[in-house]
């Protein structure tokens, strides 16, 4: 039988890469939120390659790039994600696009090869309207009315003017086919330092992190910050602080290896110098693949507030703003990345949960699901000094392309 290891064309992937960080270039990185200008240009430059690869293209009515083949056979869908954070690196999101696209424009054209692999761009994984828009419209997670009642969280533009703007108002958006694909392969940056500080090329994601979302609101009594007495005062904000600080202190005792929690944002009310806040806010986010770890963790948190508001000081109210199931990758795509790493990487690979949310986890929730990383110099990610040796970039499209040519040769 003739061996059809795929013979990509690391130059070709190197330079659309970079083809993408010159749209929307921001010092070393890239500044493309979602349905900007340089978004849209991301876009319809995607649109423009796929044929390509064979593949006919579509920009749906959510902002989705699809492409799609005629060729018999299975099909394997595989991408990411062009936006990006704002003001942040060339890597998270085009890496996986560009991978996908080099992995059709190898294997599409082979006679040989039974099958294809189809590509998607999808759209606000990066989350500007609301998280991973793009992917949980295509396995219809989205509603007409979401659509209606989602803002930009920058600039507070709705969303249907956002894509009134990008052309696409009208457009209807596509939804999955189901059975029409054996599964869902996506390629991403590390955006942690494991790969790197063990020497290793590859990581092979076991499972994705769920992430719940909290709004913490304090509620005290406003006053006059010079003539009230510390004694007297029921400070919102130091309340805040407090319980910031008794979260660290309690939560590593009823946490997993690999929980995390962070408090992204805090906010006073009035938040003036000379006044005592009567109301304080937080939006605090907790991270595990376990979600029976989430859980006990959430029980903590809300006994905590309980006994803060017994006191009498401060009343605290918790606001689950958002539950994102943990998804496990499919176990058959796991042991076929490690197998192309075997051949392509010099089985420089681990097995890993992957800390960060990521499509996948969405497209898992009705086919196989399977990612790889490549590594990330120092970790940096969400920051426009995001990058990854060139050498390792190629090393990962070639691991890419082959599993999914074993992925439709099975």
């Amino acid at each position: 039988m003739a061996d059809h290891r795929a013979p990509v064309d690391g130059a070709r992937v190197l330079d659309d890469l970079n083809t993408l960080r010159s749209i929307g270039a921001y010092k070393g990185g890239v500044h493309k939120p979602t349905f900007s200008d340089a978004h849209i240009r991301s876009l319809h430059w995607l649109a423009t390659k796929l044929p390509e690869a064979g593949l006919a293209a579509d920009i749906d009515g959510i902002g989705n790039v699809l492409g799609t083949s005629t060729k018999s056979g299975p099909k394997l869908l595989a991408g990411s994600h062009l936006e990006s954070q704002n003001f942040a690196g060339w890597l998270d999101g085009p890496l996986g696009v560009v991978y996908a696209l080099e992995a059709a424009r190898v294997i599409n054209p082979d006679a040989d090869i039974k099958g294809a692999v189809e590509v998607a761009s999808w759209c606000d994984e990066e989350g500007h309207f609301g998280s991973f828009l793009g992917s949980r419209s295509y396995v219809g997670a989205v509603t007409d009315e979401d659509i209606d009642a989602a803002r930009d969280r920058s600039s507070g533009r709705t969303l249907r003017e956002a894509l009134r703007e990008a052309g696409l108002a009208g457009r209807a958006r596509v939804t999955a086919e189901r059975g029409r694909h054996i599964g869902y392969l996506e390629a991403h940056i590390e955006q942690g330092q494991t790969l790197e500080s063990g020497g290793l090329a590859i990581g092979i994601v076991t499972s994705i992190v769920g992430i719940w979302q909290y709004r913490i609101s304090f509620v005290g009594e406003q006053n006059h910050a010079g003539t009230t007495r510390m004694d007297l005062r029921k400070d919102a904000g130091l309340a805040l602080a407090r319980f910031c600080v008794a979260i660290d202190d309690r939560f590593p005792g009823y946490s997993g290896p690999r929980t995390v929690w962070t408090t992204g944002r805090i906010t006073l009310d009035p938040g003036a110098p000379s006044i005592i806040p009567g109301r304080a806010e937080m939006l605090f986010q907790i991270r595990d693949a376990e979600p029976a770890v989430i859980e006990r963790l959430e029980d903590l948190l809300r006994s905590m507030a309980k006994d803060v508001t017994a006191q009498g000081g401060c009343a605290v109210e918790i606001e689950r703003l958002r539950t994102g199931a943990p998804a496990l990758m499919d176990s058959r795509f796991q042991q076929t990345i490690e197998d192309a790493s075997g051949r392509f990487a010099g089985g420089r690979s681990v097995r890993m949960p992957s800390g960060a949310g990521h499509d996948a986890q969405v497209l898992a929730t009705i086919m196989p699901a399977g990612m790889l990383f490549v590594p990330s110099i120092g970790g940096i990610s969400h920051h426009w000094t995001e990058n990854t040796d060139d050498a390792d970039i190629v090393t990962g499209a070639q691991v890419f392309v082959e599993t999914c040519r074993l992925l439709l040769a099975e």
